[in-house]
């Protein structure tokens, strides 16, 4: 029986087992290496962190770290789950069936990218980001492309002009979503370029820059950063509604935001499962302060 049942290994995660094992509790943090943060190539705004480090770096630390206080960690994914009298049960993919007194869920959240567009993985968190609260920095004054579908690429590429007045938008799936006439009309008011059409491939002249993309009628667009919205990113939930927990409409787990407690007892969220900005310093504190909270539960 462990004191707590980590489930997600990511950024909120880690850093809960980090401070649940310096609590000594019996912890284990069950991890199917998924998540955005192994796509974060570079982090620049930690803090201590000024030249940036990778995700799948911060993740090695966090498990080394978390190893030294006596977590424990179960490589699969937690495909069941339910309540045992004043307990939990977690069922994983190896088979392993797993009991804890209070759960953690750092699910995470899936991004939607085309699989389709070559070359667009490599520069992924180098030259091309993800989240402008993170990284709109990067762009600054540089010539961009944003790679998206319908309004949600619209809407991004009107919001990176607070770093560049230089900005494209690449409607991907011009047939299927096409961009409304009211963002037409704020890409127009704003000066954002909109072209139509699926691209082919991102190219670049390393990958900590672009240099241009091509759609697949051959037409050519230069820039030297990009940024993906294509929406429809999938928070990893399904687990918490079958412990009875509470969901938004997006599928995002709503939680008390001094403790991280979600609606039902002894289970907690935190990172980008959880309803909020989706920056790893905030996973971190999220991840820090729901493990103050499981182990102030602990102690009753």
């Amino acid at each position: 029986m462990y004191d707590c049942a980590v489930i997600g290994g990511g950024i909120a995660g880690l850093q809960a087992s980090v401070i649940l094992g310096r609590y000594m509790h019996n912890t284990v943090v069950i991890d199917r290496h998924h998540g955005r943060s192994l796509m974060a190539k570079n982090y620049k705004n930690i803090l201590g962190w000024p030249n940036g480090i990778s995700g799948p770096q911060l993740r090695e630390v966090g498990w080394n770290q978390a190893r030294e206080v006596g977590v424990e960690f179960v490589e699969a994914a937690v495909i069941g789950g339910y309540k045992k009298g004043n307990s939990f049960v977690l069922q994983c993919s190896n088979g392993t069936m797993i009991e804890a007194k209070r759960l953690l869920i750092s699910t995470g959240l899936l991004d939607q990218i085309p699989e389709n567009i070559e070359g667009l993985k490599d520069v992924l968190g180098l030259a091309v980001y993800v989240c402008p609260d993170c990284d709109g920095y990067e762009i600054k004054d540089k010539r961009t492309l944003v790679f998206g579908a319908g309004d949600v690429g619209a809407s991004l590429a009107c919001m990176l002009l607070y770093w560049t007045k230089e900005v494209t938008y690449i409607n991907h799936e011009p047939d299927s979503r096409p961009v409304s006439p009211h963002w037409l009309d704020k890409c127009k008011e704003k000066s954002v370029a909109i072209v139509e059409g699926p691209i082919r491939r991102v190219n670049y002249a390393d990958l900590q820059a672009l240099s241009s993309v091509e759609l697949t009628n051959g037409e050519i667009i230069e820039g030297e950063k990009g940024f993906i919205a294509f929406g429809g990113n999938e928070p990893q939930s399904d687990l918490a509604s079958q412990l009875g927990v509470e969901r938004l409409e997006n599928g995002h787990i709503p939680v008390d935001g001094r403790s991280k407690k979600t609606n039902v007892p002894n289970i907690w969220a935190a990172g980008d499962v959880v309803a909020h900005s989706q920056l790893v310093a905030i996973a971190m504190g999220d991840g820090a302060q729901a493990a103050i909270w499981i182990h102030k539960s602990l102690q009753k």
